[in-house]
């Protein structure tokens, strides 16, 4: 797969509150892939659960498309979070993509992760 150079991939890692069922994590699961989909920057979008942890893996071309799913999602994130807690949430991407979310971002305290180097195909 041929990925943008201005590539930004989120890490959101979600921790289900003791109780909560696998349905209601699956709801709010479809409503983040039908909300993400209306997205027309979003390069990929995929959860992955390992018992009782949540992780979503996406891709964004650039920190404005970031931002912008972001706010999409919002309504989401907040339901998701009266089920589960954020455990952990990192920002991959070049330097000059991840400085532009550094400022608008900080209250979410993520990891910052700058590309220093790789293959393209």
């Amino acid at each position: 797969m041929s990925l943008p150079a201005n590539l930004v991939t989120i890490h959101p890692y979600f921790k289900a509150h003791a109780g909560t069922t696998f349905e209601q994590i699956e709801e709010v699961l479809r409503e983040f892939v039908a909300a993400t989909k209306t997205e027309p920057d979003c390069l990929f979008y995929e959860f992955t659960v390992n018992d009782d942890v949540v992780f979503c893996r996406e891709g964004y071309p650039g920190g404005e498309a970031t931002l912008h799913h972001l706010q999409n999602v919002g309504s989401v994130i907040a339901k998701m979070l009266t089920i589960s807690d954020m455990i952990r949430l990192e920002f991959h991407g070049p330097a000059a993509e991840i400085d532009k979310l550094r400022e608008p971002l900080a209250h979410l305290n993520p990891a910052w992760f700058v590309l220093h180097g790789g293959i393209e195909r």
